[in-house]
This record gives C-alpha cells, structure tokens and sequence, in this order.
C-alpha cells in the first residue's frame, strides 16, 4: 500500500464488528476444507502442456500470496507476443462439490485492513494454485499476439505448467523501468502498455483519475492513505483488460458466456456532463471525446475531481451478462468500449473460473462442459451479490477508519474540495487526512475549493460531519 499522502494514526480497533454486521463467513465448511486438501494431495487433474521454459513473473502489492496472474512480453518481428499466465483452480475445485458450493455461496475474497475472507482456502489460493516464484503450477496460459500497434492479431488459452521467476510490486518494477534495468520478461511492458492505453483512448473508453483511499496498518493502530497508482499499475492492467476482451471474444464467438456490461450513456447524460464542465470552467470542444477529456485533465485540480465525480453518473449500471445460444442485447462495457469478461482473477473471483473454462473448452476445440453450461443462469445473481457485500465492507471499514482518526480532532478546520453539491449540504474531499464526507453549508460549488469545520464524529455509527468554517 501507498502512503504518500495524508497519512494519519487512528486507534488500535479491529474490524471484527463489520464482519459481523456483514456476517462474513469466518471459517470454511469442514467438507470444503477436506476437498481443498485433497485436491492439494492428488494434485491438479487435467493434462497439460509443459511451458516452464517462459521465465514469467508476477506484478502485485507488496506480500501478497494470492497471485493469480503471470506475465511475459517478447517482441514478436514488428509485434509483441504476450504470454499470460492465469491461475487454474478448474484443476483443483471439483464441479458440484462442497467446495464449489461453498466458493458460490462467497462470491469473492473480501478484503478487510486487518485481512482478507478468503474466496478459496489459503492452502489454495496462497498454496498450490497460486503463482508463486520457484513452484511449479498449473495454469491457463494465454498468448497474445499484437501487432505493432498493439492490437490482438490471435489469442488462445491452454492448459499448462508454469514456472514464475521472480516475484514483484509495482513499484520495484516502476523503480526498475525508469532507472532503464527492467526485468526482461517485463522489459515491454512500457511499450506495450502506452500501445494499449492509445487504443482505449481511440476506443473511448473512459478512466476516472478520483483519490482512491486505503487504510494500512502503522504499529497497532491504522492510518488513512491515498493509494497513488504507479504507471506501471495502469500498463499492468492494460495486459489483464486485453485478456478480458479476447476472452470476451472467444465467448461470442461461441455463443456462450459470461460478459461484464455496463449500457452506453445515452446522450442527455453526456450532455448533462457537458454542462457541468462548462460550470467548471474546463473547455470541451464538441470533438474531443469523453475519454479523451478526462484523460488530458490535471487530477489534482479541484475542478477536475468534481468533474470526474460528476463523470460516475456515466458509469452507473455494470452488470454481468450470461447468454447461451441467443447473443444479448448489450454486449459490451462502456467504461472500457468493447466486449469484455473477467477471467484474470480465479483466485479472487467466481465468475472467472467459467469464463476460463468456455475459453479452454472453444480454444481445444472442446464442447463447453455441461457443469459450466448450468452455472451460466446463476453466476449474473451471484456476482452482483458478492459485489455489493464487497463494495459496502470496504465503504463500512473506510468509514470506521475515518471516524478513529477525527475522533479527537471535533472542532478543527480543514482544506477540502467540494465534490459534488446540492442545495445546503455537499461531498467533499478533504487531502489531509484523505477524507470523503458530507458538508453542510448553503451555495457550496462542485470544484470549489473551502475551508471546513468537523462538528460531530460518532465511532460507533461510523459517521463524520464537516460545515463550512
């Protein structure tokens, strides 16, 4: 995690009343643990081909053990090759099991400031399934072609044994690129991700640069953070959201799957946004494209952050999309301008393992297996349940961490941001601590720039309340 910013010590209290206001599960079912560790002992089931010769790596938060993806970047004549290898828990949870039953019952993994509620057991997704460097694990390898402008050219997925070589974190990596003595299986990934960034840009989509606060742990007590993404994050996540949309391909190829949709904006609500830039005083000639303005404005000026907020109203309706025969109605993401399905993060997320297997199955030239073909129904309700458990855990425990910190501080002022504003109160974003809370006060201005007073903190209900000074 980050610190670079507003870093702020709060009390030595846990988080075990927000597991239990979401009645998160504590420990797995003694079936489920007992097939886990089965599967661990028998080993993964499925033959696969032997790939351990491509020295892949892993980019994730510093000490984390749940790695789920793996890659390498060569150059390929003119183009790239991308290599990428994504954890297989289709070779070790058995379809029908009391682990499969329990993993759809979860959803996800949680995660909590003091620990994740894992989706899997750890003997598994921090064990045998799980990336780690000098093990050798089963895998869906993906390969990638791309052509000089980075755009897939072919892409295929099998199963295989993988060998990563090192493990890294984002900002080893960033250190490493901009002394120019990268990793060579991530030597590329610069170029490649500055590729993949120009065409999302031409595709339209759409990237909100808005404060992301996170809490971390400072002795036996937590403090408040603004996580700053690394360039490295963003191109890293170009790779994943290019396997998203080849396995999104794959599956309308096919007839069948899983998509992540979110409907266009229709146009009175771009031109709502319009309106807002105009009161921000931000220029937008009617040429230039959404993602192309946001992309080109400076995150920290406040007349930005309002008008990123404000551009959340255009991103409002993501969903998943299960078809079988008959394509739907929507097929795409607007926030990422083009079909697209979670398949990189199997050890964190459900729906990820079907997508994987209709992937394998259509790239073997396979049938789909019928196990997957039955899920396709659920999976939607699923994932949209375990998304708003895990989106009000992280609200719930932001809030906590909130409160703890002001607790002692009622009375004092701060400099914050107006966000977004109604008629006598406001969300604002104050940068020390990284608060995001509510103001009252009449004729406060979305990218206004005040100064607050924090009135009232109430610990137990989570709560904080700022007015203008």
């Amino acid at each position: 995690m980050d610190s670079t910013a507003g870093e702020t010590e709060g009390s030595g209290i846990d988080f075990a009343r927000v597991r239990r206001e979401f009645a998160l599960a504590e420990q797995f079912p003694a079936a489920a643990l007992a097939e886990a560790e089965e599967a661990v002992s028998d080993g993964p089931r499925g033959d696969r081909e032997d790939a351990t010769a491509i020295p892949l790596v892993t980019i994730d938060p510093p000490g984390a053990k749940d790695l789920d993806q793996a890659v390498c970047i060569e150059r390929r004549g003119a183009g790239y090759r991308v290599h990428y290898a994504i954890a297989d828990l289709g070779a070790f949870v058995v379809p029908g099991g009391a682990l499969d039953a329990e993993v759809r019952k979860r959803g996800q993994t949680i995660y909590l400031p003091d620990g994740n509620v894992p989706l899997h057991p750890t003997t598994l997704s921090e064990g045998a399934a799980s990336l780690l460097p000098d093990q050798t694990t089963p895998a869906a390898l993906w390969t990638i072609d791309l052509d000089p402008a980075g755009e897939p050219t072919s892409a295929r997925v099998r199963r295989a044994w993988v060998h990563s070589v090192s493990q890294f974190d984002y900002e080893t990596v960033q250190a490493a690129i901009d002394a120019g003595t990268p990793h060579p299986s991530v030597a590329l990934l610069k170029e490649v991700g500055k590729l993949r960034r120009a065409a999302a840009l031409t595709r339209g989509a759409v990237e909100l640069q808005l404060p992301e606060q996170d809490v971390e742990p400072h002795g036996d007590q937590w403090r408040l953070v603004v996580r700053t993404r690394t360039s490295v994050d963003a191109w890293n996540a170009e790779i994943s959201l290019l396997t998203g949309m080849c396995a999104a391909r794959i599956m309308l190829g096919a007839g069948m799957g899983v998509l992540r949709t979110l409907p266009d904006p229709d146009d009175a609500a771009v031109e709502w946004l319009r309106r807002s830039a105009k009161a921000l005083d931000i220029p937008w000639s009617r040429e230039t494209s959404t993602a192309r303005l946001l992309a080109g404005l400076d995150p920290a000026s406040p007349a930005a952050l309002a008008l990123f907020m404000d551009a959340t109203r255009l991103l409002r309706g993501a969903g998943y999309t299960a078809f079988d025969g008959t394509l739907p109605a929507v097929t795409t993401h607007a926030g990422i301008a083009a079909p697209y399905a979670h398949v990189t993060a199997p050890l964190r997320r459900l729906v990820d393992r079907f997508g994987t297997e209709i992937c394998l199955a259509v790239c073997a030239g396979e049938p789909i297996p019928e196990w997957v073909r039955a899920a396709l129904p659920e999976l939607p309700e699923l994932m949209e349940r375990s998304d708003g458990v895990a989106a009000k855990v992280a609200r719930a425990s932001l809030d906590q961490v909130e409160a703890w910190v002001l607790e002692s501080q009622v009375g004092a002022e701060f400099d914050a941001v107006v966000l977004r504003a109604e008629a006598t109160t406001a969300e604002i974003f104050i940068a020390e601590p990284p608060v995001l809370g509510r103001c009252a006060g009449e004729g406060l201005r979305e990218g206004e720039s005040v100064r607050v007073r924090l009135v009232a903190v109430d610990p137990s209900r989570r709560r904080v309340a700022f007015e203008r000074a």
